[in-house]
């Protein structure tokens, strides 16, 4: 059985033979496992279930002084945050778009590298990623502060601006299912430490339409799987989410949710993927204490929806010796770092 045809078992709620994996890394700590495999790319020794195609965060000029415009001219600082950085400045600055052009969706650049990284990868799942791929696209180009006001002070402004979100990913979405992918993957986080940054009203009466147009580009349309990311505590809207035709939900955050409650709740119906902690246990805690986590999550996903991973990207600030142990833990059950 291929990772490929794994993933596929997984994300259809049956048992596999063992629990698949995906992990990723910003950019400190990958450089950490580079030197550690002694590699350019760290995919190979990983051996990760996914592959992840398209750009994610979309594209970035270094315009000086580690500042990076983005390919919605929004401008980003990373002199503190390496990876993507701090919204710098905003492109709308009043509540209107008259006078801005959104940028094209179908550009060669999203799609430049698809089938090289498949042709690398054959046996992996293949997943098109799309990232800040509505609410975090909109408060990037508006600002947080001001977007978050917007829904109350303008609301039709706001409704504008996400259909138009809306428009762009579905553009790229139709381009990418001309490849041979399984997947498509929103990125789009809506949630805090405790419950949604806008509240279940304001996400059900203007997030949740466009987000139903894109998911049904991907389920309906295009017949692929279809994963979202949410950073923060948003389970309150899994049912939501399972009848709008979510397959996979990342990350899957332990400081938030109830890992041990929510899989089991909905096995069958919705995939996870990630759960191991990222604010607690993979900075702080033992290699020990890794790989009792893992050994848990590993126990809890053998009876399917599981995709073994940290809760989020890895960070910097996590030894090396933490991520070797989950790394090992997630091989050793099919021997390959033995």
């Amino acid at each position: 059985m291929t990772k490929r045809e794994l993933l596929r078992l997984v994300l259809n709620g049956q048992k596999p033979p063992y629990v698949p994996w995906s992990f990723s890394f910003t950019v400190e700590a990958a450089e950490k496992l580079k030197t550690y495999y002694g590699v350019d790319d760290i995919e190979e020794p990983l051996g990760n279930h996914i592959l992840g195609l398209g750009s994610d965060i979309g594209f970035f000029n270094n315009i000086g002084n580690d500042i990076f415009q983005d390919y919605f001219g929004v401008q980003w600082d990373r002199n503190a945050e390496k990876d993507i950085g701090i919204p710098a400045e905003i492109v709308l600055k009043e509540p209107t778009l008259n006078g801005y052009e959104f940028p094209d969706p179908t550009h060669p650049r999203f799609f430049a590298d698809i089938e090289e990284k498949i042709e690398k990868y054959p046996d992996r799942f293949r997943l098109f990623r799309l990232g800040f791929s509505l609410y975090e696209r909109a408060w990037t180009l508006r600002g947080i502060e001001n977007l978050l006001m917007d829904f109350v002070t303008h609301p039709d402004f706001v409704h504008q601006l996400l259909e138009k979100i809306a428009d762009y990913n579905i553009a790229q979405v139709r381009v990418a299912c001309r490849y041979d992918i399984d997947g498509v993957y929103f990125g789009d986080d809506w949630g805090q430490q405790k419950g949604l940054i806008m509240g279940p009203k304001i996400w059900r009466q203007f997030i949740q339409p466009p987000l139903i147009r894109m998911y049904d580009t991907v389920r309906k349309e295009c017949n692929k799987y279809l994963f979202i990311h949410s950073c923060g505590q948003v389970d309150s809207l899994f049912d939501d989410l399972v009848s709008m035709g979510l397959n996979c939900f990342n990350p899957f955050q332990p400081e938030v949710m109830d890992v041990c409650a929510l899989l089991p709740k909905y096995r069958g119906q919705l995939t996870f993927h990630g759960g191991l902690s990222t604010q607690r246990t993979l900075p702080f805690g033992t290699p020990e204490d890794v790989r009792n986590e893992t050994q848990h999550l590993l126990t809890l996903g053998a009876e399917g929806s599981y995709i073994l991973s940290p809760s989020h990207a890895v960070e910097g600030d996590v030894p090396l010796e933490n991520m070797l142990v989950f790394i090992e833990e997630a091989q050793h059950q099919i021997g390959l770092n033995q």
